[in-house]
């Protein structure tokens, strides 16, 4: 049985201030937590300095994994640079190992070859300001039908196209690897992966959303399990990152018994 690692996005518990976020997942065990800059209220959207997000990792015993995310990363512009910029100084000023990289997910630049272009473009783009700053870029794709990049393997080949296998690296997420339906796993070029489940039964695969994404238990839905074992299988040996985005999760009075139930399903199970 292998010997899972976990870390928690706060996601999980986005009512949470930053430090009670950091205490729960040093209650539960959890040594790797991922940070949101899309929390109203909280820190990175509050204006608290990542000076006070490391000393509160820090004081916790906890390794920021990463800041999640510049959004929209593939479609290229001077305002996306500054943004980049900006997200690329806080994560080296709080010592985030990474920057997780979200597509376009609006239905647009989707062409063939055209989202091809601006992908290579963006990472073209973000390698001088990423290999500066040593912060890695974690590549995101998702499998909604409206996103521009839904594969894994044509993340991989523009990364590998641009010489980037030392700078990027990609995001497994166990939802959107089921909603795109590519069955490669890329375990070699994996840096994170996102776990959480859904186990709504009246819901086709086309119309999963992040609201229906719970933590991971006996009913889902998404072949967390299977997934598992295989990226493991085939070498990975990093965190398993919780990120459920369902209301029954986020209103939960005590999120650490839940997160605690699914950590345990997982290690009997995987």
């Amino acid at each position: 049985m292998p010997q899972l690692t976990f870390a928690l996005n706060h996601m999980a518990a986005p009512t949470l201030p930053l430090e009670s976020f950091f205490a729960l997942a040093a209650d539960l065990g959890i040594a790797a937590i991922e940070i949101r800059n899309d929390l109203p209220g909280n820190a990175i959207l509050d204006g608290t300095t990542p000076a006070d997000v490391k000393a509160a990792a820090r004081r916790h015993g906890l390794t920021i994994v990463s800041i999640n995310a510049l959004q929209r990363f593939n479609e290229w512009s001077p305002d996306r640079e500054a943004e980049a910029r900006a997200l690329i100084d806080y994560a080296a000023a709080c010592g985030a190992r990474a920057l997780v990289l979200v597509p376009t997910n609006d239905g647009t630049g989707q062409a063939d070859g055209e989202r091809q272009t601006r992908l290579r473009a963006a990472l073209t783009a973000l390698k001088p300001l990423l290999d500066e700053a040593g912060i890695i870029g974690l590549v995101e794709p998702l499998g909604f039908e409206t996103c521009s990049l839904r594969s894994k393997r044509e993340a991989a080949e523009a990364i590998r196209s641009i010489g980037g296998a030392g700078t990027f690296r990609l995001v497994h997420d166990t939802f959107h690897h089921h909603l795109a339906g590519e069955p490669a796993l890329f375990a070699d070029l994996t840096g994170l992966v996102h776990i959480s489940g859904v186990e709504d039964s009246g819901i086709s695969i086309g119309d999963m959303r992040d609201g229906h994404r719970v933590l991971v238990g006996p009913g889902d839905r998404l072949g967390n399990i299977e997934q598992i074992k295989a990226l493991v299988a085939a070498g990975y040996a990093g965190p398993l990152s919780f990120e459920p985005f369902a209301s029954a999760v986020h209103d939960l009075s005590d999120p650490k018994a839940a997160i605690a139930r699914s950590m345990a399903f997982l290690r009997e199970t995987v």
